[in-house]
């Protein structure tokens, strides 16, 4: 038999979640036809054949997580020792450079640990239906106890069973906790006038054109810093991920070079990006390397918000729903509607005067 296991994803991707099977045990294959749809933490990959062949066994079921490397099926053919080669590789993106490597739900994974328990702490488990692969153990080198599994068994009858998070939602879980870890967060806000724009105006292409000119104007929110070696890195070109929330979590697109394109083009390449996300067709390359971030969360409710920064970027602008605001002028009063802004950025590396400088031009641009 000839096994094939699962390729080297890209993107720093190790490990995937069976979506669907496009074969089964018996058939015949062409090479490049497509066997099996995976989930990553940023899209859903259809995995082709790497030859002709006839398919001998499928191993994983739709919902199970397998790791690079490991296999996927066998097909049938001379026996032979398996060398612990993968057959077939994708084609992946070839630049490596760290700025290939951001995203919000992007996957950085933990060596899987087993877990400790003895025999008859396993028995207890199967006899409870408690799977202890996903307990904690409080016994000596977190060993698995009899009350860790009664108590887990305890809490499944109470409140139901748990569901283990995957994909970008696991992702999601992972990177949150990384940014709360690393980043000294600090968040200014503001609401700026918008009375003046007209009817249907595009918020976000607003948002997005008075973000490139605040990046132009005070540089240093543009820029990732490097936590292990102290190093700032300002980058000239603006690419603005842009935050969009989905049924099956957060994901961040990135609109690239948005200082020196057009705002028709702006707009094309938003929608086409936004729609490719809800699709999961979007590839992994369309989701790193930006360099700074907006969350338009104002699309559905809240003035105010606390946005997280994610490293190695430096700073989120989030912008709250347009509210009306009475206020005085020579001939009385008028009510006008404002905007609500929210700056994030890491004062490790970001004064609040560079900060407070940052969302003094954001607003002005949306004041004009």
């Amino acid at each position: 038999m000839k096994y094939f296991k699962l390729p080297d994803l890209g993107e720093g991707l190790q490990e995937a979640e069976i979506v669907e099977w496009h074969i089964k045990p018996g058939d015949p294959v062409e090479t490049g036809q497509t066997l099996v749809s995976v989930e990553t933490a940023k899209a859903i990959v259809d995995i082709p054949a790497p030859q002709d062949g006839i398919i001998a066994a499928c191993f994983g079921k739709e919902g199970d997580l397998i790791h690079t490397g490991e296999p996927l099926l066998e097909f049938q053919g001379e026996e032979q020792e398996d060398s612990g080669t993968v057959v077939g590789k994708m084609e992946t993106s070839q630049a490596g450079s760290e700025r290939e490597q951001f995203i919000i739900g992007s996957a950085y994974k933990a060596a899987p640990a087993v877990p400790l328990a003895t025999p008859a702490i396993r028995a207890l488990a199967k006899r409870l239906k408690v799977d202890i692969n996903h307990i904690t153990g409080t016994g000596n080198h977190h060993m698995i106890t009899s009350d860790d599994v009664e108590r887990a068994a305890r809490l499944t009858e109470d409140l139901g069973e748990a569901t283990p998070l995957r994909g970008v939602r696991r992702s999601m879980a992972r990177n949150m906790a990384k940014a709360h870890a690393e980043v000294v967060k600090v968040t200014i806000q503001d609401d700026v006038d918008v009375e003046h724009w007209q009817q249907g105006e595009d918020i976000t292409m607003r948002l997005v054109r008075a973000m490139g000119r605040a990046c132009t104007q005070e540089p240093t929110l543009n820029a990732w810093y490097d936590n292990e070696n102290d190093s700032l890195r300002l980058i000239e070109k603006v690419d603005l991920g842009i935050a969009v929330d989905t049924p099956d979590g957060l994901f961040v697109p990135v609109l690239r070079n948005i200082t020196t394109r057009t705002q028709d083009d702006l707009r094309d390449g938003l929608t086409r990006i936004r729609a490719d996300v809800k699709k999961r067709t979007i590839p992994p390359r369309e989701m790193s390397g930006a360099t700074i971030t907006l969350s338009n969360y104002g699309t559905i409710a809240g003035r105010y918000g606390n946005p997280v920064v994610m490293p190695p970027m430096v700073a989120i602008l989030g912008a709250g729903k347009i509210y009306p605001c009475v206020i005085s002028h020579a001939d009385g009063f008028a009510s006008h509607r404002f905007m609500p802004l929210s700056l994030s950025f890491d004062h490790r590396v970001v004064t609040g005067g560079e900060a407070a400088r940052f969302l003094r031009a954001v607003m002005d641009d949306l004041a004009e």
